[in-house]
């Protein structure tokens, strides 16, 4: 017996010395996968910070309504624009004018949208001030038919907003046609419409949308078309190419006199003034005195001639807003009108000057959403009980289905803001699915063995999750991150329709613009994005195999 027990102690021993061993070789041999790991999550949480920090730094320029963003906002002034070459010029004029008088150079934020867009963003502090035109506040903001300043002022005080500043000419809708169309049928005002049922629309996707647009025309004119919604950039290409009739116009647009179209006369007086002015939050003139007194200085400066020749110089010459709106105000109405130059070719516009700041806002947001994708996706697919994935793969399909612009709309809507915040939200939701499904595909394809033989080890739960679920279920991941990020680079385009900037940036300015070069310079400088992360993932999931 005494002989006996040392011995029973030392056979104990070996069993436990046994196991201590495994599970140290097991940590061994998991160090390369928990290795990749560690590294991938760490760029996980660098990516999530810095896009935290990112939307927090765009909301701080004006983007949130709480103290912080109103601080930075008292700072910075920030013009917008809708998405049409006017409102993109009119906006580097005031920023422009502004400019000497301010401390630092003002925000714009160009092409955030229609008017429900750009009108919200002021609302809400996103931004201060926006060229507008007195029919469309009248109409759209304010539901009245007056359109006298005074009127005006009078009903956007109680919002905190004001109508100042008006320019000098008036940019009106109006209805075109080719002109040997109209003289053949006859068509010379809109009432003229109503006789010809065979004349196919084609009207902008806000004049349909409109008060004062398509619905109440239709109503005074009795007329019995259906419009086909079309992007204002690329109307006139249509119609010149013969795929529609009729076209919404703006008065002030260059390509009424090149393509030679008959503006129909407004017989009944349907269409309200459309006088050019500014519409600003009534504390501006207060935080910005002195920029405020310069813009005051823009009033009737600029006719209706100067406005068009203008826009000609965007649209017919490819100059870039900044040199327009440079050349007006250093020499007026003979800058306005200066001789056309060439426009410039596909790679000067893929490697202008923007090209570096709209890399780093496409790759941040792609970044940013698919780590906090991730951030999600991978602990409910490593976690949740055995019958809990395939209600969370339902839950995140049914995102997928949400067309991308009405998701943006519905975000802007919950958020109370548009740019960074929304986008990013957006672009994070629809990195769900790939992101979760494979880590649910990947955790499934453990072997039962393997997990009992961790268990047999004596390791924990999150022991055996993080030495060996997660090493052997990394490969399926990292193949879902990299289908994320695919479908966010592409998604993220659409961002630019809200101010979030990105290669979309240059999309939405060609789609306004109608000018096919700087629609490639923003989709091939993606594409090529997309290429690379790619690579860069073939590469990661090589080692991986190894």
């Amino acid at each position: 017996m005494p002989d006996h027990r040392p011995a029973c102690r030392m056979r104990n021993r070996g069993p436990r010395a046994s196991r201590g061993a495994g599970r140290r070789a097991a940590f061994v041999r998991s160090c390369a996968g928990t290795g990749f790991a560690a590294a991938l999550a760490a760029w996980l949480l660098a990516a999530a910070w810095g896009g935290a920090a990112w939307a927090g730094a765009e909301s701080a320029n004006g983007e949130g309504v709480q103290a912080a963003g109103a601080a930075a906002s008292a700072r910075t002034l920030t013009i917008g624009s809708k998405r049409f070459t006017e409102s993109y010029i009119l906006a580097q004029v005031f920023a422009q004018a502004a400019a000497p008088a301010l401390r630092g150079p003002p925000a714009v934020k160009a092409g955030l949208g229609n008017t429900a867009v750009v009108y919200q963003a002021l609302q809400a502090g996103a931004i201060d001030l926006y060229p507008e035109y007195a029919g469309t506040i009248a109409r759209e903001i304010l539901k009245t038919e007056d359109t006298d300043p005074d009127a005006l002022r009078a009903g956007l005080a109680p919002l905190g907003l004001g109508a100042a500043i008006p320019l000098g000419f008036s940019n009106g809708y109006a209805l075109a046609m080719r002109d040997a169309d109209a003289r053949r049928a006859g068509i010379a005002t809109l009432s003229d419409l109503a006789a010809h049922r065979e004349l196919r629309f084609g009207l902008s996707n806000e004049f349909i949308g409109r008060a004062d647009g398509w619905p109440g025309l239709a109503r005074r004119y009795r007329l019995p078309q259906t419009p086909a919604g079309l992007d204002h950039g690329l109307a006139y290409q249509a119609l010149a190419q013969g795929r529609v009739d009729v076209i919404d116009i703006y008065s002030t647009d260059p390509k009424i006199r090149e393509l030679g179209l008959r503006v129909l006369r407004d017989d009944q007086g349907y269409f309200p003034r459309y006088d050019a002015l500014v519409l600003y939050r009534l504390d501006v003139p207060r935080r910005f005195p002195a920029a405020w007194q310069a813009l005051s200085r823009l009033q009737g400066r600029i006719d209706e001639q100067a406005m068009i020749a203008m826009n000609t110089r965007a649209e017919l010459d490819g100059v870039g807003f900044e040199r327009i709106a440079r050349d007006f105000l250093a020499a007026g109405e003979t800058a306005a009108r200066a001789p056309a130059r060439q426009r410039t070719g596909v790679w000067d516009k893929l490697w202008g000057d923007d090209l570096a700041r709209l890399a780093a806002q496409h790759v941040l947001l792609v970044a940013a959403a698919v780590a906090l994708a991730a951030a999600v996706a991978v602990p409910l697919g490593v976690l949740a009980p055995p019958r809990a994935p395939a209600r969370l793969l339902a839950a995140a399909g049914l995102l997928q289905t949400v067309p991308s612009l009405a998701l943006l709309a519905v975000l802007i809507w919950l958020l109370g803001r548009i740019g960074t915040l929304p986008a990013l939200a957006a672009l994070t939701l629809y990195a769900l699915l790939p992101i979760m499904r494979n880590t649910c595909v990947g955790m499934a394809g453990i072997a039962a063995g393997q997990r009992q033989a961790a268990m047999a080890l004596g390791l924990r739960p999150m022991q055996r999750i993080g030495l060996v679920e997660l090493p052997q279920a990394l490969p399926s991941i990292v193949a879902g991150l990299r289908t994320a990020t695919s479908i966010s680079i592409g998604t993220a385009t659409i961002a630019a329709f809200i101010g979030a900037g990105g290669f979309g940036e240059r999309i939405v300015t060609g789609l306004a613009l109608n000018d096919a070069g700087l629609l490639l310079a923003g989709a091939l400088p993606a594409a090529a994005l997309a290429l690379l992360c790619e690579l860069l993932f073939e590469l990661a999931e090589r080692r991986l195999r190894r």
